[in-house]
C-alpha cells in the first residue's frame, strides 16, 4: 500500500472509544488488494438490535450498497453483521460483483449462525475490480474466535484507503435517566461530496430506540453533517452510513424521534457525526487548508446550502487557497455559477475578519496586504451575504493541491 503524507490536522492520538454492550468486532488481514495490514472487519450486533442506514445517491452504485439497501428492510430476530473491506469497491465488476456478495454473505451467515439476507456489506477501494470473497470467506472462522467488544481503534484501521489516519469519535447522553453512550468510526479522504466520499461510517449506540426514530434521527442529522462536507465534488459509488441501537443500556424505549427524552441523545449523535465529517474534510487528499463556507441572506437554507457547495467545490476557489491568494473575484464566480437567486451588487464577501468586496466592488478599506497575511492561516472562513433573505447554510472543504492529483494520478498504480 501507498505510503500517504500524515494530514496536517491529523489527531495526535485515536480517541478512547468505551465497549458497547451488544457490540463485539475483529479484524483480519484477508489480502484483498493490500500486504501487511488488515483490511476486513466485522461487527457483530445481538439479537434486537435496530439498524438505520443512508447511501449513496450515486446512480451507479456498488453490488454492495444494492444488497445492503435490500438488508436493510430485512428484519431479523437474531443477531446482526456489518461486514467491511477495504482494498476494492467491488462496483462494475458486474455479475461476478454481484455474486461476490452473494457468496460473502452466506459464508458469514454459516459461520456466524445469523440471516444472510439481513447482513450488511460495504468495499471500498478501486472501482472495476470485482471481489474475490473467498479471501473474506476464509478469514471468518479466525474472526469469529476472535471477536471482543473493544476493537473500535482496529476497526477504524481496517476500513482506510487513502486516509492518512483512523478516525474515531464518541460521546454520551441521558434519555430517560439513564446513560447512553455512541461510539463512531468512518474512513474517507477523497471521492468525497457525499450526497446520501469515498466515505464509510458506523455509529453504535447501547441506547434503546425503536427502528423508525432512528431512521428518522439519521436522515435529518446527516444534512448538517456528512451531506455538508466536501473535497472534491465527486460522490462515490459505495458512500454508506450505518447506526445500530443494541438497546442494552436499560433505558426505556423511545418509540418517536420527536420525543422530548432523545433531545440530549440527538445533540449527542450529531456532535459524533459532526466530529467524524469534519475529520474527513480534514484528511481530504493533499490537503495543506481546512476551509469553511458560511452563506447568509440566501433566498431559502436549500439555496444558500447550494451556493456554498458551488464555493467549496470550485476548483478556482481551492487552487487559489492553497496559493494563498485571497481571490475573491473567483468566488463571486462561483455564486453566480450556482444557478440560486443572487444580484451581484448585493453581494459581500469576508476571508476570516476582513470585509473583501461589498455592493458589486471592492470593499474601501480592503488592502492586498491583509488578505496574505491571513491567507496563511491553516483554517481559512469564507463568509458571503447574499441580502436577499434569510437562507443559512454552512459547509466545509479543503484547498486543492498537486498532491492531490499525485494521490489520484498514481491510485491504481
Amino acid at each position: 500500500m501507498a505510503k500517504y503524507t500524515l494530514s496536517p490536522f491529523a489527531p495526535k492520538s485515536f480517541p478512547a472509544l468505551p465497549p458497547l454492550k451488544g457490540f463485539t468486532m475483529a479484524t483480519a488481514e484477508a489480502g484483498v488488494r493490500y500486504q501487511g495490514r488488515t483490511d476486513l472487519w466485522v461487527l457483530r450486533a445481538d439479537a434486537g438490535t435496530a439498524l438505520a442506514g443512508v447511501f449513496t445517491k450515486n446512480l451507479c452504485p456498488g453490488a454492495p450498497v444494492d444488497w445492503s439497501r435490500q438488508a436493510l428492510t430485512k428484519d431479523t430476530e437474531g443477531p446482526r453483521l456489518v461486514i467491511v473491506n477495504s482494498g476494492t469497491a467491488n462496483v462494475f465488476g458486474g455479475q461476478k460483483s454481484r455474486d461476490a456478495v452473494t457468496e460473502t454473505a452466506k459464508g458469514a451467515a454459516g459461520v456466524f449462525g445469523v440471516d444472510a439476507d439481513a447482513i450488511q456489506l460495504a468495499s471500498t477501494g478501486v472501482i472495476g475490480v470485482p471481489l474475490d470473497a473467498s479471501k473474506l470467506v476464509d478469514k471468518f472462522p479466525e474472526i469469529h474466535k476472535n471477536l471482543r467488544a473493544d476493537g473500535w481503534g482496529d476497526a477504524a484501521k481496517a476500513i482506510m484507503t487513502t486516509d492518512t489516519h483512523a478516525k474515531g469519535a464518541t460521546a454520551t447522553a441521558e434519555i430517560k435517566g439513564t446513560k447512553v453512550t455512541i461510539n463512531g468510526i468512518a474512513k474517507g479522504s477523497g471521492m468525497i461530496a457525499p450526497d446520501m466520499a469515498t466515505m464509510l461510517a458506523y455509529i453504535a449506540t447501547d441506547a434503546a430506540i425503536s427502528k423508525s426514530a432512528l431512521q428518522a434521527l439519521l436522515s435529518e442529522l446527516v444534512e448538517t453533517s456528512f451531506n455538508s462536507i466536501t473535497v472534491d465534488s465527486d460522490t462515490s459509488t459505495s458512500d454508506t452510513l450505518l447506526l445500530l441501537a443494541s438497546g442494552q443500556a436499560g433505558n426505556a424505549i423511545c418509540e418517536d424521534a420527536n420525543e422530548p427524552c432523545l433531545t440530549g441523545f440527538k445533540q449527542a449523535l450529531h456532535a459524533v457525526m459532526k466530529d467524524l465529517a469534519l475529520q474527513i474534510v480534514k484528511d481530504g487528499e493533499g490537503l495543506t487548508k481546512f476551509v469553511t463556507v458560511h452563506v447568509s441572506g440566501a433566498a431559502s437554507d436549500k439555496s444558500a446550502k447550494k451556493i456554498a457547495m458551488s464555493i467549496a467545490n470550485s476548483p478556482l476557489v481551492k487552487t487559489a487557497i492553497a496559493g494563498q491568494d485571497a481571490n475573491w473575484g473567483r468566488i463571486v464566480m462561483a455564486v453566480g455559477k450556482a444557478g440560486e437567486p443572487a444580484e451581484r451588487d448585493k453581494l459581500s464577501i469576508w476571508m476570516g475578519p476582513h470585509l473583501l468586496a461589498e455592493r458589486g466592488e471592492a470593499a474601501p478599506d480592503y488592502t492586498e496586504a491583509q488578505g496574505a497575511a491571513y491567507m496563511k492561516e491553516a483554517e481559512i472562513d469564507i463568509r458571503v451575504d447574499l441580502g436577499l433573505g434569510d437562507g443559512e447554510a454552512e459547509v466545509y472543504s479543503c484547498d486543492l493541491t498537486h498532491g492531490y492529483i499525485d494521490i489520484n494520478a498514481d491510485y491504481r498504480s
